[in-house]
């Protein structure tokens, strides 16, 4: 049964005359947290005399008549729902999964339900490892939710612990190796190389992550596979591969975008070169305007079993949305490349 939307109205009292929003609804519904209510008005369900505001340290007016909008209540746990999944491979301890885009991995703000989790709930049942919090059992690493590609979950908590120790050491000390496929704008004047650059919060969209002095250590290896000229002759797009040796929120994505060659497609980071689609045959702007989602795809996923120790590796082909945008783009020209693609 679906939960209602609710309602909180009340009046600004003149003791409260230019104070901060977030302090006064915080004194005043003290059913939320101070935390709680900042989100709320970031997300515009706060509004004064009828007007949206976002920003938690608007200063209100006395007599001002304030509303807040509160999402209906969330379950505690997650539940299991039938949605179909790629079993890549499985046993008693973990799972390995070839995550469609568009799936998100863990119910989240906006994403009760629908998500990774509640796949791995029905599927797996009271088996599936709780470390982690409720919401994401079994989760020791994550994919952005239009990113596709192998994810592994353990199923109990001995294989949890153990293959979040693997993902915290980023394969320094053991066989653990992610490798991502990409096709990015423009080409690199260079074969190969490394991106390290820390990684933080977007100071101005915290649905954003950006290049940081205060940010988290972050280190991205990456390698020409292909690349592909544009209708002027000139090149226009390479697919790169991709290798973590840490693993930071959107770290690809920011990473190429720092050093000019955002992921085709990139809702977030690529926006600044929607424009260059004019440099693409016909077939190749089609492609690209089907694909909808940033063209990144991890391909390569080698771990430790948990419990038996046995060196697993997984690889995946590129979706049917990426793929045909490389064929199309290489339908054009390919100016070869440095190494051999999936």
């Amino acid at each position: 049964m679906a939960h209602a939307r609710t309602i909180e109205t009340l009046v600004i009292a003149a003791e409260d005359d230019g104070a901060r929003l977030d302090r006064v609804l915080a004194a005043r519904i003290p059913a939320l947290s101070r935390s709680r209510l900042k989100a709320l008005i970031l997300a515009g369900e706060v509004a004064i005399d009828g007007r949206t505001i976002c920003d938690p340290s608007e200063r209100v007016k006395s007599a001002a008549a304030v509303t807040v909008t509160l999402p209906p209540p969330e379950d505690a746990a997650p539940a299991g729902e039938a949605i179909p999944l790629d079993v890549v491979y499985e046993d008693d301890d973990i799972i390995v999964i070839d995550k469609p885009a568009g799936l998100v991995v863990h119910p989240a703000a906006g994403h009760a339900s629908g998500t990774l989790v509640n796949a791995l709930i029905a599927h797996c049942g009271d088996s599936l490892s709780g470390i982690g919090g409720v919401k994401r059992p079994g989760i020791v690493h994550r994919l952005d939710k239009d990113t596709s590609g192998l994810l592994v979950v353990a199923k109990n908590d001995r294989a949890h612990r153990v293959l979040a120790r693997q993902f915290a050491d980023h394969g320094r000390t053991g066989p653990l190796d992610r490798g991502y496929l990409a096709i990015v704008w423009g080409a690199p004047d260079r074969p190969r190389g490394a991106v390290e650059a820390p990684i933080g919060r977007h100071p101005q969209s915290r649905d954003k992550q950006a290049i940081r002095r205060d940010g988290r250590h972050a280190v991205t290896h990456w390698q020409v596979l292909e690349r592909y000229q544009g209708v002027d002759g000139k090149p226009v797009a390479s697919l790169i591969e991709c290798r973590l040796e840490t693993g930071r929120t959107h770290q690809i994505r920011v990473h190429m975008a720092h050093i000019g060659h955002p992921v085709m497609g990139d809702p977030v980071y690529a926006t600044g070169f929607r424009t260059k689609s004019a440099r693409l045959t016909p077939a190749a702007q089609a492609a690209l305007a089907a694909l909808e989602r940033q063209a990144l795809h991890a391909y390569l996923l080698a771990i430790e079993h948990p419990i038996t120790g046995e060196t697993l590796e997984f690889q995946s082909e590129l979706p049917g949305d990426i793929a045909r945008l490389r064929q199309d783009l290489a339908g054009a020209t390919t100016l070869g490349g440095t190494g051999k693609s999936s």
